[in-house]
C-alpha cells in the first residue's frame, strides 16, 4: 500500500471532478484517478464543444425531464439545483447565458472553460490528480479499502465511482465503471444508447441528408399504432436516418422499441382545415405552374422533390388540375410525413448511456452503496438519464455534490 487517502475518485469527467472538489472542500485528502492524459475529454466535446452545462428550470421541471428513476434524484436536485450549478461556475469565473429551451451555456461558447474551472477548483482545494487506470476495487469484509491500478494498490477510506457510462469510449467512457461495480456485487441494468441518432432505410432520408428542419412536430408510433412520444423542435435528415435535438430526446424515451414509425408535421401550428385553406390560397396564384414548383412557400426546397414523389402526383402536373383528393393527400403528408425507424446508431455515438448501477442498491441521500460500505457513485454510471437540454450534466453535478459531501 502507498499513501492513505480519505477519498479516491475514479474518473475525471464532470461528476468525478465535482465530487473531488466537494470532498476536498470538506477537508478530506482526495485522489482523483483519470485513465486519460487529461481530465474532461468527453466534457470538452459536449454540445458540439459549447457545453450545455445545465437547464434554467425548477426542481419540478427538472424531474419531469428525467426519464429513468426521477424519484431517486429528488434529494440530490434539492440539495444542488440548476441555480447552484450556475452560481458555482459564475463564482469560478465562467459567466453563463440562457438560450432557447432554458439551456445554459458558458458565455464563451467553450466547453473547455467548464473543464478548466472544475480542474482549477479541485487543485485549489488540494486534490491530487493522477493519470492511471483503475483495474479493480479493494474490498475486505464488505468495506472498501482502496483501488488497484495494474500492479499498484492505493489505499483509501472511501471510493467514488464516477467514470461515466458506455458512450464515447474513445474519451474513456467505456463501461469500466459498470464492470467495477458489478465486480463487488452490484446489479447493472440493461445498457442501451440514450440520446442517440435513429436509423432508417427510407430513401427519403438519404435524398434529403443534411437538411435541417426547425419548428416541426414529431410523433413516434409503435408497431401497434400506439403513440410513444411527441415533441416539437429541430431535427435533421442524414444518410443513415434522422438526428437533432428532438430526435435525440425521442431516442431516450422510446427505449429500443423498434421497428417504429416517425411522423413529421411540417406545419404544427395549423390544423388540417387551416392548412388546406393556406394551400388553396398559395395555389390560386400559380395555376399554370407544375406541382413540383408549387411548394416553395410551404416546404424547404431540398425536400420538395421527395415530398411530391410521396404524394404520387406526377411532378409535371399543373396546379390547376390538382383534384380535391390529391390536395387531401398533400395536406395529410404535410401533417404526417412518414419515416420508418429500424434502430439507433451504435452506443459509442450516444451522448448518454441508458441503464447503469441499479438505483435500488444506492442510498439516494448519500450516493453510498447499500452493498459495500464507503463505496459511492456519481453521474452517468448510475441508472439515471434525462432528455437533452443540460439535464444530464445537472444529474452529474447534483449526484457528485451529494457523494462528495457524504465523505
Amino acid at each position: 500500500m502507498t499513501t492513505m487517502y480519505d477519498c479516491i475518485v475514479i474518473g475525471g469527467g464532470p461528476a468525478g471532478l465535482f465530487a473531488s472538489y466537494n470532498a476536498a472542500k470538506n477537508g478530506n485528502n482526495v485522489l482523483l484517478l483519470e485513465r486519460n492524459d487529461r481530465c474532461g475529454r468527453k466534457l470538452d466535446i459536449t454540445g458540439k464543444g459549447r457545453c450545455n452545462v445545465t437547464n434554467a428550470c425548477t426542481r419540478e421541471e427538472f424531474l419531469n425531464n428525467v426519464i429513468a428513476n426521477p424519484k431517486f434524484l429528488m434529494s440530490a436536485i434539492s440539495r444542488f439545483s440548476p441555480d447552484d450549478t450556475v452560481e458555482f461556475f459564475e463564482s469560478e469565473g465562467v459567466p453563463t447565458k440562457v438560450e432557447r429551451g432554458s439551456r445554459v451555456f458558458p458565455q464563451s461558447d467553450r466547453a473547455q472553460d467548464i473543464t478548466k474551472a472544475l480542474v482549477s477548483a479541485c487543485l485549489r482545494e488540494g486534490v491530487t490528480i493522477k493519470y492511471k487506470k483503475v483495474t479493480s476495487l479493494l474490498v475486505k469484509d464488505g468495506e472498501i479499502k482502496g483501488v488497484r491500478c495494474g500492479k499498484e494498490d492505493i489505499s483509501g477510506n472511501s471510493v467514488i465511482i464516477a467514470c461515466g457510462g458506455a458512450s464515447y469510449p474513445k474519451t474513456g467512457s467505456d463501461g469500466s465503471g459498470h464492470r467495477l461495480a458489478e465486480s463487488v456485487g452490484h446489479t447493472i441494468t440493461s445498457i442501451r444508447p440514450s440520446l442517440v441518432p435513429l436509423t432508417s432505410r427510407d430513401k427519403s432520408c438519404r435524398d434529403c441528408m443534411g437538411l435541417s428542419l426547425r419548428n416541426v412536430g414529431i410523433t413516434f408510433v409503435d408497431k401497434n399504432k400506439k403513440v410513444m412520444y411527441e415533441d416539437q423542435g429541430e431535427m435533421m435528415f442524414t444518410h443513415f436516418g434522422v438526428t437533432g435535438p428532438c430526435i435525440l430526446s425521442a431516442s431516450a424515451h422510446i427505449k429500443g422499441n423498434f421497428p417504429c414509425d416517425l411522423y413529421i408535421d411540417f406545419k404544427p401550428a395549423l390544423d388540417e382545415k387551416t392548412l388546406d385553406a393556406r394551400i388553396l390560397r398559395d395555389f390560386s396564384g400559380m395555376q399554370n405552374r407544375e406541382i413540383k414548383n408549387a411548394f416553395s412557400a410551404l416546404l424547404p426546397s431540398k425536400f420538395i422533390s421527395t415530398f411530391v414523389q410521396m404524394t404520387e402526383i406526377p411532378q409535371d402536373t399543373r396546379v390547376n388540375s390538382i383534384t380535391k383528393e390529391q390536395r387531401a393527400k398533400i395536406v395529410s403528408l404535410m401533417k404526417a410525413f412518414p419515416v420508418s425507424i429500424n434502430g439507433t446508431r451504435p452506443i459509442d455515438e450516444a451522448i448518454v448511456t441508458g441503464g447503469g448501477v441499479d438505483c435500488k442498491e444506492i442510498d439516494p441521500k448519500t450516493m453510498q452503496s447499500k452493498l459495500v460500505k464507503n463505496l459511492y457513485f456519481a453521474g452517468e454510471v448510475i441508472d439515471v438519464d434525462a432528455y437533452t437540454g443540460g439535464f444530464n450534466l445537472q444529474i452529474a453535478f447534483s449526484t457528485a455534490f451529494v457523494a462528495g459531501n457524504s465523505i
